[in-house]
C-alpha cells in the first residue's frame, strides 16, 4: 500500500512539530505548513526525514485562501494525493480581559483559528471526496468548554466553533468515507505561552489540573496519530479531550 500523505499546519513548533515527527514514525509522508519561521520548519522536516518519511515544508498563512490552495497543490505535486489533514495552526493574541482586546487581535484570532480551519477543511473535503477516503483532525482546546475568562475568551470562542465544525463535517462527509475528529488539549508545554505573554503559565496552572502537571506536545501528537490511524476506523465526529482531567 502507498504511504498516507498528511498535511500538518502550524508544523514548525509545539504540538504541530511533535505531530509531524510522530506521524513520520507511524508511516506517513508529511507536508509541514508554517507561517514564518523557515529555519524551525526545516529542523522539523529534517527530523521527519530522519524517521524515514518524505517531507516538504511549505510557507503558508492558512487564513489566506490562495496560500491554502498552494499548500494542498504542493502536497499533491510533491508527495501525492492528500489522505490526511491536521488543522493545527493557531494564535491566541496577548493574555488579558476580553474588554481590553484590540480589534486587530480579535480579527487575527478569528481569521487563523476559524477561517483557516474552514479553508483547509473545505479543500480537504474536495480532495478526499474525490479519493473516497481520508481523515481530518482539528486541533481544538479545552478552552472551548472552559471559556478561559480573564485570559482569552475570544480564542475559546474560536475553539468552540472548531468543535461544531468537527461534528457537522463528520456527519456530512461520513457517507463519502471521510472521518473528521478533533483533539482538545489542555495546558501544554509549548512556546505559545511565552508568545501570549506568560511563559510560566503551564507551571502556574498545574495545581488546578487533576494530574497536577501540564501536558507535553508528544502526548497530543499521540492522540492525533491514533485518530488518523486504522485503529480509529469507526471513530468520527468525536472531540478527544487530552487535558489531564481539567
Amino acid at each position: 500500500m502507498s504511504r498516507p500523505v498528511t498535511i500538518v499546519t502550524g508544523g514548525s513548533r509545539g504540538i504541530g512539530a511533535a505531530t509531524c515527527v510522530r506521524l513520520a514514525g507511524d508511516g506517513h509522508d508529511v507536508v509541514l505548513g508554517y507561517v514564518s519561521n523557515g529555519a524551525a520548519a526545516e529542523l522539523v522536516a529534517d527530523a521527519v526525514r530522519a524517521a524515514g518519511a518524505r517531507c516538504v515544508a511549505v510557507r503558508a498563512d492558512t487564513s489566506d485562501e490562495a496560500d491554502v490552495e498552494r499548500l494542498f497543490d504542493t502536497a499533491v505535486t510533491e508527495l501525492g494525493p492528500v489522505t490526511g489533514l491536521v488543522n493545527n495552526a493557531g494564535v491566541t493574541g496577548p493574555l488579558g480581559r476580553f474588554a481590553d482586546v484590540r480589534t486587530e487581535d480579535l480579527r487575527r484570532v478569528v481569521d487563523v483559528n476559524l477561517m483557516g480551519y474552514l479553508l483547509c477543511c473545505r479543500r480537504a473535503a474536495q480532495d478526499m471526496t474525490a479519493l473516497g477516503t481520508g481523515s481530518i483532525v482539528n486541533v481544538s482546546s479545552a478552552a472551548a468548554t472552559l471559556g478561559s475568562p480573564g485570559e482569552y475568551v475570544h480564542y475559546a470562542a474560536t475553539k468552540a466553533a472548531t468543535d461544531a465544525l468537527t461534528v457537522g463535517l463528520a456527519k456530512e462527509l461520513g457517507p463519502a468515507g471521510i472521518r473528521v475528529n478533533g483533539v482538545a488539549p489542555g495546558v501544554i508545554e509549548t512556546e505559545m505561552h511565552a508568545t501570549m505573554g506568560d511563559p510560566d503559565r503551564p507551571a502556574k496552572a498545574a495545581p488546578e489540573i487533576p494530574l497536577r502537571r501540564p501536558g507535553q506536545p508528544s502526548e497530543i501528537a499521540a492522540a492525533v496519530a491514533w485518530l488518523l490511524s486504522p485503529d480509529a476506523s469507526y471513530t468520527t465526529g468525536t472531540v478527544l479531550r487530552v487535558s489531564g482531567g481539567r
